[in-house]
C-alpha cells in the first residue's frame, strides 16, 4: 500500500486524511511538485529549461514507478537520488534538469513543512470541533450540582457545567499555541548542501537576487509567505520542536 501511512497505531486512531497526508504517495508527488517548482523557477530566471520539460514532469507527478525507485535505490543507496532517476524515466526530456543545483533536503525539508503545516491546519480544525462540542455539553450542565475536590479530597460542590469549562479552556491555549506555530512556520526553499547557495551562485552567475526570487517563486507556489532568514542544508529544527509542543499540549489537555 503506497496511499496509506503504516502504522501500528493508524487502523485504530488515525483519520482517513493524516494516513493519506502522510502516506508515500502524497509525500513522492510533493517531491515531483517541488522539482516542477524549481524548474519553472529557474526558467523564468533565465536558466536553459524548456516548456516540453516542465509539462513533460507536470503529466508525470502521479506516475510513481515504486519497484523502479526500490532497484535503484538498492544501486545507490540514496532515496532522493533514485526518486530523481524514476521520475527522468517517466519523463525523459527532463531527465537532465529534474533537481538541478538543488541538494536532498530540498524536497525532504520542504515536504515535511508542507505536510506539517497541512496537519495543523487539520488539527486545528478537529480542535474546534471538540471546543464546540465542550461548549454545548458545558451550557447544558451548567447547573448540575457536582462534588469539588482540592487536594484529591472530597470538598464543596461546583457544577458540571463550571468543570467543562476548565477543559474548554486548556483546549483555547491549545488552539493559541497552534495558531502561533501555523503563522510561523516558514518554507526552507532551495539552499544548497550547506546552506550557502553556492551551487545557485554557478548556475546565475553569482546574481544573489535570482537566487533570492528563486526561492519566493517557489515558496510562493506552496503558500508560504516567506523563507527562513538564515539555514543549513536543513531547515531549523526549532520548528520540528513547537510543533511537537503544540501536540504535547492537547494531549495533555
Amino acid at each position: 500500500m503506497t496511499n496509506k501511512y503504516e502504522s501500528p497505531l493508524s487502523s485504530r486512531y488515525a483519520s482517513d486524511y493524516m494516513l493519506g497526508l502522510f502516506s508515500s504517495d502524497t509525500r513522492y508527488r510533493t517531491w515531483r511538485k517541488l522539482w516542477i517548482a524549481l524548474a519553472k523557477a529557474e526558467k523564468s530566471l533565465g536558466l536553459p529549461i524548456t516548456d516540453e520539460q516542465i509539462a513533460q514532469m507536470q503529466e508525470n507527478i502521479d506516475n510513481i514507478d515504486y519497484e523502479c525507485v526500490r532497484i535503484r535505490e538498492k544501486e545507490v543507496r540514496h532515496d532522493v537520488m533514485a526518486h530523481v532517476y524514476a521520475f527522468g524515466k517517466v519523463a525523459p526530456k527532463a531527465a537532465g534538469i529534474i533537481h538541478l543545483g538543488a541538494t536532498s533536503c530540498y524536497v525532504t525539508d520542504n515536504t515535511d513543512l508542507v505536510l506539517y503545516r497541512d496537519a495543523l491546519i487539520y488539527l486545528r480544525t478537529e480542535l474546534l470541533k471538540v471546543i464546540a462540542n465542550l461548549c454545548d455539553f458545558a451550557e447544558k450542565y451548567k447547573a448540575m450540582p457536582t462534588l469539588g475536590y482540592t487536594h484529591y479530597q472530597p470538598a464543596q460542590l461546583v457544577t458540571v457545567g463550571k468543570r467543562a469549562s476548565l477543559w474548554i479552556q486548556d483546549f483555547l491555549t491549545d488552539l493559541h499555541e497552534i495558531d502561533f506555530a501555523i503563522e510561523n512556520i516558514k518554507f526552507l526553499g532551495c539552499r544548497g548542501t550547506t546552506g550557502t547557495e553556492a551551487s545557485f551562485m554557478d548556475l546565475f552567475d553569482g546574481d544573489s537576487k535570482k537566487i533570492d526570487e528563486m526561492n519566493r517563486l517557489i515558496a510562493v507556489e506552496f503558500n508560504f509567505d516567506e523563507c527562513f532568514d538564515v539555514c543549513g542544508q536543513t531547515y531549523p529544527r526549532k520548528a520540528d520542536s513547537r510543533i511537537l509542543n503544540c501536540l504535547s499540549s492537547i494531549a495533555q489537555s
